[in-house]
């Protein structure tokens, strides 16, 4: 055989074993493609949070709500739901002390999850807050709500805990769909306070901004000029409020007006039945009403329930005597404000002079 046949035969030896390589390349890459294992990514649930009734950690009280919002983003008809609650958003799942859903209950049926009826709730896997619809047709839609209740938090206080929740296409939360996690935390529950002691607000005076005792001032009456022809007249007010149960009763106590200078010491003559004003003649008298003959005085005011007593609470009728209930409340109440209204009334015999009066009201709260 010639060097020019050894030749030729050796090249096309060689192109057969580039072509077999060439082909070997090209066709590997494709079977190993084919050998390599399916793999599926859950989707991530979005929107996603968990309100809690109560944020307290008190062993013993399986009584709180948790309450799931989220959005799942798959259309995937889903048959299970859980919540598995973790002391770690990921890695390894460990229960948080105390938590317990053993006891956990569906509060309602779940919002756009699937079928509006028929899922339950599932308590037999500790840690995990679960609920299926087997047979469930219905895909979710907009946002998803899932209640459960009667569930333990867990029992250290001040402490974040995780929920990560999973979608699932069967009933048996194995065929996974969408995931995502939230946190929550319990909290030391903050403890408050307070007495409220005995209480009686009484407070006189001749003016006064609403039923409120600080701004009340002022302490004297001036009639000015008696005068035969026209009834005198001056308001002072008061206010009160209690908690005392059976009220208060509010007393007026004094004397008529006297003029303590002058020979005998006259006095103005007090009305000692419910009268109506009569210029000329001798009277001093006292309401609590807003009167028109005379113009003068003021109706209660304020949120209590405080009245005028029956002698004193007449428009246009006047009475004076010394120790006479002139209001009340029945049981305990919010300020009320009352406004004295004062009418003096002298005949051309009344002896000149300066009169005077001390009127003193007794408030009493009965508790």
């Amino acid at each position: 055989m010639s060097k020019e046949h050894i030749t030729i035969s050796m090249r096309r030896t060689i192109e057969r074993h580039v072509n077999l390589l060439l082909g070997l390349v090209l066709v590997l890459p494709t079977f190993f493609v084919l050998l390599l294992p399916s793999t599926a990514s859950a989707a991530q649930i979005t929107s996603r949070k968990l309100t809690l009734s109560t944020s307290s950690a008190a062993s013993g009280a399986a009584t709180t709500t948790y309450t799931f919002n989220f959005t799942v983003p798959s259309a995937t008809v889903l048959q299970s739901f859980e919540a598995v609650i973790c002391t770690t958003a990921s890695g390894s799942c460990t229960t948080p002390t105390g938590f317990a859903n053993s006891s956990s209950t569906l509060s309602s049926q779940p919002t756009n999850l699937g079928d509006a009826s028929g899922w339950t709730v599932n308590t037999s896997t500790a840690g995990k807050l679960r609920i299926k619809k087997t047979g469930n047709a219905a895909a979710p839609t907009g946002a998803q709500t899932v209640v459960f209740g009667n569930v333990q938090n867990p029992t250290t206080s001040n402490t974040t805990f995780f929920a990560r929740l999973n979608t699932y296409s069967d009933d048996a939360w194995t065929s996974g769909v969408d995931s995502g996690v939230v946190a929550a935390s319990t909290a030391t529950q903050i403890t408050l306070s307070g007495v409220m002691d005995e209480s009686l607000v009484f407070c006189t005076g001749t003016s006064i901004t609403g039923s409120n005792c600080g701004t009340v001032s002022g302490s004297s009456v001036d009639f000015g000029t008696f005068s035969t022809s026209s009834t005198t007249t001056g308001t002072s007010v008061m206010a009160a409020s209690t908690n005392g149960g059976s009220g208060y009763s509010i007393t007026i106590n004094g004397s008529t007006l006297t003029c303590s200078g002058c020979s005998g010491s006259p006095t103005i003559a007090a009305l000692s039945t419910q009268t109506a004003s009569s210029t000329g003649t001798a009277q001093f008298g006292v309401n609590l009403k807003d009167n028109t003959t005379p113009n003068v005085g003021a109706e209660v005011s304020g949120t209590g329930s405080g009245t005028a007593t029956s002698n004193y609470g007449t428009a246009d009728q006047f009475r004076f005597v010394t120790g006479d209930g002139v209001a009340s409340a029945a049981s305990s109440t919010n300020a009320n404000t009352y406004t004295a209204s004062y009418i003096v009334n002298v005949p051309g015999s009344q002896a000149a002079g300066t009169y005077t009066a001390t009127m003193t009201y007794i408030c009493t709260a009965t508790f």
